[in-house]
């Protein structure tokens, strides 16, 4: 994304509103791989206690299959910022549609474990593309005073995702009888889960042909007649489109293709690198995917029935997508620091009273209980914790992450962060079935003091990006 000319009557230059909707569409349809991110992460939620029975399995394999998905994200995310300097941004969501189908279709039909992993990592590396080019792509084409908005795009598509996920699971469990090994057209309920995802993925492909290329990466490759048809697509329709392009090849003559080597500084990155990863580990340390990959076994680890666990699975994603148009909707007012404050603030207290109700979970394997009183604290603090994440970092992030880079390093760094992302998501998610098998309140512990640590992090190294153009940061 480029700075806009400044408009007589603004500080910024605001689209027409005929080219505000044309805009939004474009973002919307980005957005779809941000919906595949989350509905591919979360819908193996419904599936993780079929997979242990069907292949019988204990919680140490169980973890590594579960997050085997996130390996391939690490590697999609790291890799993605150089596909798309390379290729361009629509032909490297087209690549993730097509992995995103072969992941669902192979992870639906496994001849054994290992290759049910295997599928996971290709959808995996699907999801790190799709969580690198989204943010990226969306923050090139938004005009600055509807970028945080736009950028939140990515978000709630994410969250939308999950939502279905859990609400398609919910609904396949009822068709067979509320067992997730229940037989449907001769596939176990938890192979249409995985499965279904065949149609979201596909219509991913399908949007990609409807949205324009970056005009940043078309200019980058010398194709400024296009770039300036685009860019007529989605500035003021009185904007100087010849001094656009003209700006938009200053900044690129100004910048290099980043590599590795740009990111480094005196002490291993950058430090603007370092505050990028600290924010997307912190956003994952806290805990919050165990409630989208685990939750139905949360609960059922506290004595709730598969039925009604599968229920709180759907609402905290009702919650998170509550949280997540909290945080649209103030995101370009407050700015991006008090979000965040926010948000951890209210995580910390809410995952330190979750730890303190699973202290009550007594009982062993399938006879486990949790007094009355501290079962509703749980669930209402774990519904409390979801709209806290979901009303800040869950938003903010993303939106830093397109934002806090310099234009010179912006696709790489934002790949290495969004890589460091999924190595602490895998962390997390490969430990918790271990944890919460030692101690579940000790593992909220752990969640909550991260949540503690991120207040500091946010008061010390975080910026404000609001209303700043791309070009000014760094």
């Amino acid at each position: 994304m480029t700075s806009t000319a400044k408009s007589p009557r603004s500080g910024g230059q605001q689209p027409h509103p005929e080219h505000l909707g044309h805009v939004v569409f474009i973002t919307a349809a980005a957005a779809m791989g941000g919906f595949l991110f989350g509905y591919d992460s979360s819908v193996i939620n419904g599936a993780v206690e079929a997979i242990r029975d069907r292949f019988d399995i204990g919680s140490g394999a169980l973890a590594q299959v579960i997050a085997a998905a996130l390996i391939g994200c690490a590697i999609g995310a790291a890799t993605a910022g150089r596909i798309a300097d390379r290729i361009g941004r629509i032909r490297c969501m087209r690549i993730s549609s097509v992995l995103f189908t072969v992941s669902a279709v192979g992870s639906a039909l496994p001849f054994a474990l290992w290759d049910l992993a295997m599928w996971r990592v290709i959808g995996g590396f699907a999801i790190g593309m799709a969580s690198v080019i989204g943010p990226a792509y969306i923050a090139e084409v938004s005009p600055p005073a509807y970028r945080g908005r736009l950028a939140s795009f990515q978000q709630a598509a994410i969250v939308l995702g999950i939502a279905l996920s859990q609400l398609v699971n919910f609904g396949i469990l009822q068709i067979a009888d509320g067992d997730q090994r229940g037989e449907i057209g001769g596939l176990e309920a938890w192979q249409w889960m995985l499965g279904v995802m065949v149609v979201p993925a596909i219509l991913y492909g399908v949007l990609s042909f409807a949205i324009p290329e970056s005009p940043r990466f078309l200019i980058s490759v010398g194709r400024n007649e296009a770039a300036r048809g685009v860019l007529a697509e989605v500035e003021d329709k009185n904007a100087d489109l010849d001094a656009r392009v003209r700006e938009i090849e200053v900044n690129l003559r100004k910048e290099h293709k980043p590599t590795f080597k740009d990111l480094l500084g005196r002490v291993g990155f950058l430090p603007v690198v370092w505050i990028g990863i600290g924010l997307s580990a912190l956003q994952q340390l806290v805990g919050i995917n165990v409630i989208f990959y685990y939750s139905a076994s949360l609960w059922q680890s506290v004595g709730i029935d598969p039925t009604s666990s599968f229920f709180y699975s759907f609402t905290t994603s009702i919650i998170n997508i509550i949280g997540t148009i909290i945080a649209m909707i103030f995101v370009d007012r407050i700015g991006r620091r008090p979000l965040l404050l926010i948000g951890s603030s209210g995580m910390t207290v809410s995952l330190a009273l979750a730890a303190w109700a699973f202290s009550y979970k007594s009982g062993s394997g399938t006879d486990i209980s949790i007094p009355n009183t501290q079962g509703t604290v749980a669930l209402v603090a774990a519904h409390c914790f979801v709209l806290f994440f979901a009303l800040s970092w869950g938003v903010v992030v993303w939106v830093l992450l397109g934002e806090m880079f310099p234009g010179r390093i912006r696709a790489a760094a934002l790949g290495v962060a969004a890589s460091a992302q999924w190595i602490a998501n895998w962390a997390v998610t490969v430990t918790f079935p271990t944890l919460s098998d030692w101690d579940l309140s000790g593992a909220y512990v752990i969640y909550s003091c991260f949540a503690l640590l991120s207040i500091f992090f946010i008061l010390k190294w975080i910026p404000e990006t609001k209303g700043k153009a791309l070009e000014e940061m760094g």
